[in-house]
């Protein structure tokens, strides 16, 4: 439809009429109850479509409803116009121009002041002195298109320009949020785009670092003009300080540091001191090559005093990340990147696995016209919609298109060999998946097998019709537990959706190369030299799947044949084979000072898993099954922690759980976690409310354990500061109603069993020294060949590591 601005005296019209604040004025009557001014509580998208990953950087800019405040590019603007009949939307352009260049090669000073006023994130690619931006706003009246140009102060009725205003702005939603939650992010300084770097020749050791003005060789920051290292004052991080680095500022204005012993290939801690607040540097790579540091190289270690000074074998960040191979960037459909939000690795490594599964492609992006259409009134608050939109971002191609020639050309004559690859930015997806989830919606790292199972959870709560993709993940486990007086046992069936494969460390082939290791270590740290090159232990497949199948003690269970506790040995095997079989190999463990660590390991995944022999086979001939008695409930009166241990072991044999048809164990071991239903079981709630706590408080540390009742009391006791939320009580209440009507209506365990044949299609690895830190990557093998997917990076893998992954991804061999 031709647009009408020329009405209205935009630029480059043909009429070039500019029409009366009057005729403005009675074109916008009809319209006026439908313009809302901005309330407090209000959520103002104006960085990303509702429905896709277009933004005002795109070439049709971003329309945000004057009504909703929810946005759409150009491509799904109608359809909301069609849905609501709201006419009237606020256009958002950003106009990205190369500087003019003078003679000398430099950039012109600029001959106008460039119009900047939309809070979005700048392209890192672009955003360097070569390049100028623009912003441009405009009220369109739908469905004729009709355009008036803002700023329009006095043509525009004062409400609207009062809205509009408001609108313009209004802070990111993402910033409204919890201040401990992950969306309220640190700004970007204003001056790390132009930062001055002095070319002085300093260059900074990885360790052993010093205040240049004082003794002091803690709480250490790295001034990222001229390269001095000064201590910080006490306020930076309570750790004690001579004030040094501010000293420095305040003699030559330098206004950025980073923290020495912070500096990750995440990130680092960088202070802005004219400022005055923390902020973020998007160059910070850059910044800190100049001062000869490599930030992959990097661990988090006060003074460099741990990980800095090991001499290193290549490490696992550098294996896993195949730094140092020359890596040619993909692109097109299905090799689109996400952006780090900021330890959002975890999920992204998790999303690119998920969508290359050919099932999840077709339940979300094969149905998008229907999912979109049908989509609530707020589509960022649902998840098929928001599904649908990250499938599609992901493999449509759209947004992973290679540099044309002239880019590739301009490139080379400015000796740059950087891959333009920018890819989408999970935002309003993670916003909505980590909604009431006390872990997902902070901004510390997390475990990818965790938001794993949290995203079956969220899909099978959220099916579309008959169809569930997760499904192809569902399998049964029997578990067969054997009283070792009777010697009678028990069978029961659970649901499951990943397998937990032991790290068997006894079975390491390097032994005695370990042994040394640990030898010379001790004796280098009490004699405070270097300390040796790393071993990592060499641990074979078949002796990790042999610890998985090995019996299991069990010293405490209700022996019903004897009304009493008894010890029993207990085994798992696979009722039924999934169709996908995801493996997460248990290298995180917690030391005796319970500090979380991680088992520094390489193990012979296989290409090709065979499992049959793990197949269960019920009752056999001559067993004799236990009677099928409950144990009495028993609840004392007095302390809670006598309460708790009664607790703890009532639950310690299987305990049948709503919407799976049979038991489940509250303490699976070799399995994933239990209980991934709508709601945590109601026995487990009404034993934890009997202890005096809230209900939702029992709800919402069910949910965050995976209903198991150890932990979840561990949990209610960590987190003293819960409080009633209402949204959350409400959605807890519609996911029992949900509940009910599911159970009303048994479906069967939903398995897709088959052969115990898998060959590998996709892994999952971790960098760092525990969950709650590091680094997430993907590899999915793609047309024949490995794909690495590192956040926005998508290249193919010339040595995929595949003895160093977290979690594997088999597809079933057709029999």
């Amino acid at each position: 439809m031709q647009r009408r601005g020329a009405l209205f005296g935009m630029p480059g019209g043909s009429g070039s009429r500019k029409m009366a604040a009057g005729d403005i004025g009675e074109l916008l009557v009809p319209h006026m109850p439908t313009i809302r001014v901005p309330r407090s509580g209000d959520r103002v998208y104006k960085n990303e479509c509702a429905f896709s990953y277009d933004s005002p950087n795109s070439e049709g800019g971003l329309y945000v409803c004057m009504n909703t405040f929810l946005a759409f590019g150009r491509e799904h603007v109608e359809r909301h116009f069609r849905k609501t009949g709201q006419s009237v939307y606020m256009h958002l352009k950003r106009h990205v121009r190369e500087k003019v260049r003078g003679a000398s090669g430099g950039a012109l000073p600029k001959r106008r002041n460039s119009k900047i006023f939309l809070d979005l994130d700048t392209d890192d690619d672009l955003n360097s002195d070569d390049y100028e931006y623009e912003d441009e706003a405009k009220l369109v009246i739908f469905p004729d298109h009709y355009e008036i140009a803002l700023p329009n102060i006095e043509e525009l009725p004062a409400l609207v320009t009062i809205a509009c205003d408001a609108v313009l702005s209004s802070k990111s939603p993402y910033r409204k949020q919890d201040p401990d939650t992950w969306e309220n992010e640190l700004p970007v300084s204003k001056y790390a785009n132009n930062l001055t770097q002095l070319d002085n020749g300093v260059r900074i050791p990885p360790s052993g670092w010093k205040c240049a003005r004082c003794d002091l060789r803690e709480n250490l920051w790295l001034n990222l003009t001229d390269g001095s290292v000064l201590c910080g004052k006490w306020f930076f991080d309570s750790s004690g300080g001579n004030g040094h680095a501010l000293e420095h500022y305040r003699d030559t204005g330098y206004p950025l540091a980073v923290k020495l012993g912070t500096i990750t290939p995440d990130g680092a801690d960088v202070y802005s001191f004219q400022e005055e607040e923390a902020v973020l540097d998007p160059h910070l790579a850059k910044h800190l090559a100049h001062f000869g540091i490599d930030m992959l190289h990097m661990h988090g270690t006060e003074n460099g005093l741990q990980d800095n000074d090991i001499k290193p074998r290549v490490s696992e960040w550098e294996v896993i990340q195949e730094t140092g191979t020359k890596l040619k960037p993909m692109y097109g459909p299905g090799y689109t990147g996400l952006k780090n939000l900021g330890n959002s690795c975890y999920l992204s490594s998790v999303m690119q696995a998920i969508f290359s599964i050919p099932e999840f492609q077709r339940a979300y992006v094969g149905n998008l016209p229907r999912i979109f259409d049908y989509s609530p009134l707020d589509p960022t608050q649902d998840f098929n919609t928001q599904m649908t939109k990250l499938g599609h971002g992901l493999l449509s191609g759209q947004y992973s298109k290679p540099p044309v020639k002239s880019e590739l050309i301009e490139q080379v004559m400015k000796e740059e060999n950087k891959p333009q690859q920018n890819g989408i930015s999970p935002r309003m997806f993670k916003a909505f998946v980590s909604k009431s989830h006390p872990e997902f919606s902070s901004n510390r790292q997390q475990d990818a097998q965790e938001f794993f199972l949290h995203l079956v959870n969220l899909v099978e709560r959220n099916r579309i019709g008959s169809e569930n993709p997760s499904d192809v993940f569902r399998f049964l486990v029997e578990e067969r537990i054997q009283c070792c007086q009777t010697r009678k046992v028990r069978y029961t069936e659970r649901v499951d959706y990943l397998m937990q494969l032991p790290v068997a460390m006894e079975a390491a082939t390097n032994k005695d190369e370990l042994i040394a290791y640990e030898l010379t270590r001790r004796e280098a740290e009490s004699n405070r030299r270097p300390l040796p090159e790393l071993v990592r232990a060499k641990i074979p497949f078949s002796a990790c799947l042999q610890a998985f199948s090995e019996p299991e003690n069990v010293d405490d269970f209700w022996s019903s044949a004897l009304q009493a506790k008894s010890a029993g040995v207990k085994t798992s095997r696979f009722a039924s084979f999934p169709e996908y079989l995801v493996v997460q190999i248990k290298k995180f463990t917690f030391g005796l000072d319970w500090v979380p660590k991680k088992f520094d390991v390489s193990i012979d995944m296989p290409d090709l898993l065979d499992i049959n022999h793990l197949r269960a086979r019920g009752l056999q001939p001559g067993e004799e099954e236990l009677p099928d008695i409950s144990p009495p409930i028993v609840i004392p009166d007095d302390s809670k922690d006598r309460l708790m241990t009664q607790l703890i072991d009532h639950f310690a044999e299987p305990l049948t759980m709503p919407g799976y048809g049979g038991a489940a164990s509250a303490g699976a071991s070799v399995f994933g976690a239990t209980g991934l239903d709508n709601q945590p079981p109601e026995e487990t709630v009404a034993m934890i409310t009997s202890m005096g706590f809230h209900r939702n408080q029992a709800i919402q540390a069910l949910r965050a354990t995976n209903s198991n009742l150890e932990r979840a009391l561990d949990w209610i006791f960590s987190h003293p500061e819960f409080e009633e939320d209402s949204d959350f009580v409400i959605e807890m209440e519609n996911n029992a109603n949900a509940n009910i009507v599911s159970e009303a209506k048994p479906e069967g365990p939903r398995v897709k069993d088959g052969s115990g044949m898998y060959e590998l299609f996709a892994f999952i690895s971790h960098m760092g020294t525990s969950t709650m830190s590091g680094h997430y990557v993907c590899h999915i093998k793609k047309e024949g060949r490995w794909v690495i997917y590192n956040d926005h990076k998508v290249c193919a893998s010339e040595r995929p590591p595949k003895d160093l992954g977290y979690m594997y991804f088999y597809r079933r061999i057709p029999s």
